[in-house]
């Protein structure tokens, strides 16, 4: 027998790197790095040459960016399926939304963190943001774009997430689709605040899975990405990183600062000595934790079929991304072949050190990712200077950044920069 592939991988163009937002726990704070249309439609026609299906816009807060009607427009005329990651602040503006609509974008996700107004208000740093996100949403609707909820898991919110999809299926039934980040706590403002905004796994545990019980029996889709396997066992097909690795998919982020390109094809992260145990620890993307903020003794094994879980993936109709085979004999000849080719890829990672991909994660053919320019500094440090009057306010910490200007640019940054 035969298998076919239609691996469809997405990728990621961040836009900007600020926002007119200031949350607690931001993992992509401002830079000086700055794009135009000619630097965007460059990574937009790296994406089709590579075959990708798609890509994503994001940020910062990409609608901040004047052009990105007119980018969003090219990469559609290019064939790629274009969504788009938003704090839905420009988007409630209907002009706006039909304006990116017409321009041909397909997919928006909306970020909202709680349906609770005053917590949304305190995760958002800034004020009044839910209503505009409900406008959002509802201009999406309007003009024929599909929309979905991004929600990032934390402290603050943890206990409620099951409270927020009720609210979503009642007031906007339209909304098919959900996506859950664990927070990421080794970067930015998300790095400093660990204590603020950290959530314990078990926290969030009961909750996860009453929303998705809820998504689930509603027939509705959903993803969560970096929560382990076993605190989603009765929905581990749902894992954004367990989808990748049974799929053998990666992801390509364009980053608008210093790191530049980052293509992502392995996606373990951290295990406990339980972890060996475990029946589905192949394909559990681990725990995500380079900030040192979890505990790895929460995780524990599970004793699930792994078999069961790779069918419902890999034999799913509903996935515009899929790969495909007549039986899982099949994947699991693929599988073992990707598994070894894995190991050893992690063992040229731990000889390199740090944090860091290792050079063959930084594809030697991508072309530069935006430019730093002295406008760009200037708005840079007019932004810190901005966000650090918010974070005294906002009782938060505001995150250190080492600037890394590009060798050679000749643009110095100002003195006094926090």
């Amino acid at each position: 027998m035969q298998c076919y592939l239609s691996v469809a991988n997405i990728g990621y163009i961040q836009v900007v790197r600020h926002c007119n937002h200031f949350c607690g726990f931001c993992s992509n704070p401002t830079t000086p790095y700055v794009h135009t249309f000619d630097t965007m439609k460059v990574l937009v026609d790296d994406f089709v040459k590579r075959g990708y299906f798609g890509i994503i816009l994001t940020g910062g807060e990409p609608s901040l960016h004047p052009e990105l009607p007119t980018i969003c427009r090219y990469a559609a005329d290019q064939g790629l399926h274009v969504r788009m990651i938003t704090n839905g602040t420009r988007m409630a503006e209907e002009a706006f939304a039909k304006e990116m609509a017409d321009a041909g974008l397909r997919l928006v996700h909306v970020s909202v963190y709680s349906v609770r107004p005053e917590i949304e208000e305190q995760l958002r740093g800034t004020p009044g943001t839910l209503a505009k996100a409900y406008a959002a949403v509802e201009n999406a609707h309007k003009y024929g774009v599909e929309v979905n909820i991004n929600c990032v898991i934390n402290k603050l919110n943890a206990d409620h997430l099951h409270q927020n999809i009720r609210h979503w299926i009642t007031r906007h039934p339209y909304i098919r689709h959900f996506i859950w980040n664990n927070l990421d706590p080794s970067m930015g403002r998300a790095e400093v605040n660990q204590a603020q905004f950290t959530p314990r796994l078990a926290d969030f545990k009961r909750s996860l899975f009453k929303a998705l019980l809820l998504l689930y029996r509603t027939g509705r889709t959903f993803r969560v990405e970096k929560v382990p396997l076993c605190y989603m066992p009765e929905f581990a097909w749902a894992s954004t990183e367990t989808r990748k690795i049974v799929k053998g998919e990666e992801r390509i982020v364009h980053f608008l600062d210093a790191k530049q390109t980052v293509r992502q094809t392995d996606w373990e992260h951290i295990y406990a000595p339980v972890c060996s145990r475990c029946s589905v620890r192949q394909i559990c993307g681990g725990l995500f934790d380079r900030g040192n903020a979890y505990d790895p003794a929460e995780l524990y094994p599970l004793a699930i079929s792994r078999d069961k879980v790779v069918e419902r993936i890999i034999f799913d109709p509903g996935d515009p991304s899929f790969y495909k085979f007549e039986n899982l004999d099949q994947w699991k000849v693929d599988f073992e072949k990707r598994i070894a080719e894995s190991a050893a890829l992690r063992e040229k990672k731990k000889q390199t050190g740090g944090d860091m991909p290792p050079p063959e994660m930084r594809p030697t053919d991508a072309p530069p990712v935006g430019f730093v320019s002295e406008q760009g500094v200037r708005l840079f440090e007019a932004k810190r200077r901005s966000e650090a009057r918010k974070a005294a306010q906002g009782g938060v910490s505001l995150e250190k950044i080492d600037i890394q200007l590009p060798t050679g640019s000749g643009i110095e940054p100002g003195k006094g920069v926090p």
